[in-house]
């Protein structure tokens, strides 16, 4: 198995030629069942909100930043400054504005 192929399988691609709706379809289900309800409330609304409009690359690292452990993505949402280190500071960014503004464990009032 080549390294393409071991982190294919990694991000649960076993299929080269998966269509873009089985992709979401796919990362819409793994963001509702990670493993922490937290991760399955911030993912899965986030994925619900903001999949369909993500072009391909953003789907890529998405995906990849998925395959992190939860309760570090946890960390990194909440953290503040953001550490240095982080995979894909970009996309973290992402979800942590999207906690702030306009997710499931927004501040009232935010």
């Amino acid at each position: 198995m080549t390294q393409s192929e071991i982190t294919e399988a990694a991000l649960g691609r076993v299929d080269p030629d998966e269509s873009r709706e089985a992709r979401l379809k796919r990362m819409k289900i793994r963001s509702w069942r990670r493993g922490t309800k937290e991760m399955d409330l911030i993912l899965g609304q986030f994925c619900d909100r903001h999949l369909a409009d993500m072009p391909p690359q953003d789907l890529d690292r998405l995906e990849h930043l998925m395959t992190e452990r939860d309760h570090d993505l946890l960390a990194w949402i909440n953290a503040d400054p953001l550490p240095e280190g982080v995979p894909d500071p970009e996309m973290i960014t992402r979800l942590r504005d999207f906690v702030a503004t306009a997710g499931p464990l927004a501040r009232a009032g935010s």
